[in-house]
């Protein structure tokens, strides 16, 4: 893809599932390429595997070092993927950490790198990033309360960059799929199996409908294009919508979950 090839991509989350394939993908297309996971080993298995560079820690800390590891290869940061993100099950009783972990690292870890980014590429008047939410952004998803709610502040954040900075050259993607086959479903336990599982796709899938968005210029990436005719149906008819969830809600309290 032509706006890819040379450009400085940064993929947080990438040491395994939809981080790794965004970042193989974005190298398979010529990018220069910064992975980064919380987890240093991980991080350097993919940077090795795919030629790019590694640079560990928080994700919400790391865009000084990305620059300037690209600045050694030539290369700005052009576009970066907020993709690390915890699933936190539990409902509204959970502890007031798994709360603020969420919300930390689902929701602040962009709005961090947002702050670090945003100044030199309105100044370029370019500049891409990309918002792994989920399809629990636009829905909800039973069982996991802070993860549902931050999702959907990590949305509408992404949605706010969109709409506040898109006549200055700033391009934003929300990448909102259901199930995908990565640690983190298998992490959502029974929730997961009833609700993801059946429908769940491949890593490397939800890489080519983020490659597919960027060619269209479209903000919204719906590797399941069902969650288009789910959020509608949420918008239009939201009691409906609810009883039809709380249907779900019986149904997985059933397995005794």
């Amino acid at each position: 893809m032509s706006t890819v090839q040379g450009a400085g991509v940064v993929v947080t989350g990438a040491g395994g599932g939809i981080g790794a394939a965004l970042a193989r993908r974005f190298a398979a297309e010529g990018a220069h390429v910064v992975v980064n996971d919380i987890d240093p080993g991980r991080t350097k298995a993919v940077a090795d595997e795919i030629g790019a560079l590694a640079v560990p820690g928080d994700a919400s800390a790391v865009v000084e070092e990305a620059r300037a590891a690209l600045a050694a290869r030539g290369a700005a940061i052009d576009v970066w993927c907020a993709n690390a993100g915890l699933a936190s099950p539990g409902d509204a009783f959970a502890d007031e950490e798994v709360w603020a972990a969420a919300w930390d690292v689902n929701v602040m870890a962009h709005v961090r790198a947002a702050r670090a980014l945003l100044p030199d590429w309105l100044e370029r008047g370019a500049g891409r990033f990309v918002s792994t939410v989920s399809a629990a952004g636009l829905l909800t998803m039973i069982g996991a309360a802070p993860y549902s709610v931050s999702k959907h502040g990590a949305y509408a954040f992404a949605e706010w960059l969109s709409l506040t900075y898109r006549h200055r050259g700033l391009k934003v993607h929300a990448i909102c799929p259901q199930g995908v086959r990565t640690d983190m479903l298998t992490a959502a336990g029974s929730a997961g199996e009833l609700v993801l599982a059946p429908t769940a796709v491949e890593p490397e899938d939800v890489a080519d409908a983020l490659f597919t968005a960027m060619a269209d210029d479209r903000f919204l990436v719906l590797p399941h294009p069902e969650v288009a005719d789910y959020y509608r149906a949420r918008a239009g008819d939201p009691e409906r919508w609810l009883g039809n969830m709380n249907h779900i809600q019986r149904k997985w309290e059933g397995t005794g979950a």
